[in-house]
């Protein structure tokens, strides 16, 4: 008996052994297998492209290299696109190309399909925003878009503007103290970034969070994290993998501060509903002077009365807070900066708000159609300095471009807005700041498409 026990024992390592062998073998057949499928669809795609020309490709990193993040990334994108003045392709590593449209002809085929958002770009946000109108696709994008379009009803907006001037005022009057100090200059966008966070979280669930005075609000600075963190991952390529994203530092920190920012909205989910119980509570939501979009998410309701589940109002929440506040933040600092830049138009538009608020007190919401040159200046803006310079969707059958070329199922198309607005077959000296380019008679007759800031089309949310 002792003996049999004995040759057990020696037995186990070889057992052992075994079994890390199948494992090794297994890891092995399944990365050729990867490998195999990766080298076919590379195969593919150099194909799908050879139809629309563009600058060369390193065989391993593309067109990564040929982007050092030092500020004139959109530069060479314009460049490209006065030679290839339709579509190019642009490589990311040596398996993942897009198709970078800079034309309104090639943009209307693409954006008047419902073809669902590019997964490669979207995922890094999804762990915090969930799959909410920005992300998703199908029934389920169709289901929640029309639940929330009652929530953008201009009946809806107008009571916002009040809430949006009063989060501004706090930022003026701060603005006004900086100013009066030694030190004149100040970092614009940081002050506009909480000013518009601001204007969210009251617009978005009546959540005055002081953000603009306090410094230490965790919510505000959980936001502030998540955007700061995914825009990083996206631009560090080894953490495309989630693995390695998982593992790392900026890894944890994206978790701790997703996992603070979903208790916040849950809980002020719970709150809301418990108070939607409540009869006499839910008259006084009725009674009340506007409805947050909150609220209109939880009393959406389908066809088969079925509304939407906590976790997919947390989703539009999330979303309606990470795509709120930052774009908007950048539209109005570049739009401020390109009115210091020219005096002349910055005046005429001082003119026509004094000339308005004679009469009013404060901006209210049919003041807002009153303000034409205004209007010009900040279309002018966003042409120049759109707050998303480009969009991408993935193929799910076959596109036909207006001059015959086609792309197959599964590629990567890219909508380069920022090359679109600086497109000289379209606009005239389109680096020059001319808001008279958007004066009714001057856009007649444009490309519909040929200015589209916020996207266009079925999903026109970027």
């Amino acid at each position: 008996m002792a003996l049999a026990e004995a040759l057990k024992t020696l037995c186990f390592p070889v057992e052992l052994s075994r079994l890390f062998h199948l494992i090794a073998v297994f890891c092995l057949v399944s990365l050729l297998v990867k490998t195999v499928k990766l080298v076919r669809r590379r195969r593919e795609m150099i194909k799908a492209m050879q139809l629309f020309p563009g600058p060369p490709a390193h065989w391993l990193f593309g067109h990564v290299l040929r982007f050092p993040q030092d500020g004139t990334d959109l530069d060479k994108t314009v460049t490209w696109a006065k030679q290839y003045p339709y579509a190019y392709p642009i490589w990311f590593g040596p398996f993942t190309v897009f198709l970078n449209i800079n034309h309104p002809d090639y943009v209307k085929t693409l954006l008047v399909t419902t073809e669902p958002k590019d997964d490669m770009v979207y995922q890094f946000i999804t762990p915090w925003i969930g799959e909410g109108l920005l992300v998703s696709a199908g029934q389920k994008w169709f289901r929640h878009r029309r639940l929330l379009t009652p929530g953008f009803h201009y009946d809806v907006l107008k009571p916002y503007v009040r809430l949006v001037a009063d989060s501004t005022k706090i930022m003026l009057d701060k603005w006004e103290q900086l100013c009066t100090k030694e030190n004149h200059t100040l970092e614009l966008y940081q002050h506009v970034s909480l000013m518009t966070l601001d204007s969210i979280l009251k617009c978005a669930f009546s959540y005055h969070s002081n953000c603009q005075i306090e410094s230490d609000n965790s919510y505000v600075h959980a936001v502030y994290e998540l955007c700061f963190l995914t825009n990083k991952r996206f631009r560090i390529f080894p953490y495309h993998n989630s693995l390695i994203y998982y593992l790392s530092p900026h890894g944890f920190r994206f978790r701790k501060a997703c996992n603070l920012a979903h208790h916040h909205t849950e809980e002020v989910i719970r709150q809301r509903k418990e108070t939607l119980k409540n009869e006499k509570e839910l008259e006084k939501i009725n009674d009340k002077r506007y409805l947050d979009f909150l609220d209109i998410l939880l009393c959406a309701k389908d066809e088969d009365e079925k509304g939407l589940s906590d976790e997919e109002i947390r989703a539009e929440v999330d979303t309606f807070m990470f795509e709120g506040h930052d774009t908007t933040a950048s539209g109005i600092s570049w739009l401020l900066y390109c009115l210091a830049q020219h005096p002349e138009h910055q005046q005429k538009c001082r003119e026509e708000i004094q000339e308005l608020m004679e009469e009013h007190k404060q901006i209210e919401w049919e003041l807002l159609s009153k303000m034409p040159y205004i209007t010009m200046c900040i279309k002018e803006s966003l042409r120049l300095f759109p707050p998303v310079p480009g969009i991408s969707r993935r193929l799910t059958k076959p596109l036909t471009f207006f001059d015959g070329r086609k792309l197959p199922e599964g590629c990567l198309v890219g909508v380069s807005i920022y090359c679109i607005h600086m497109n000289s077959m379209i606009w005239d000296n389109p680096e020059v700041f001319d808001p008279l380019r958007f004066s009714p008679e001057n856009s007649m007759n444009r490309n519909p498409h040929a200015f589209i800031p916020f996207s266009a089309g079925p999903r026109d949310f970027p």
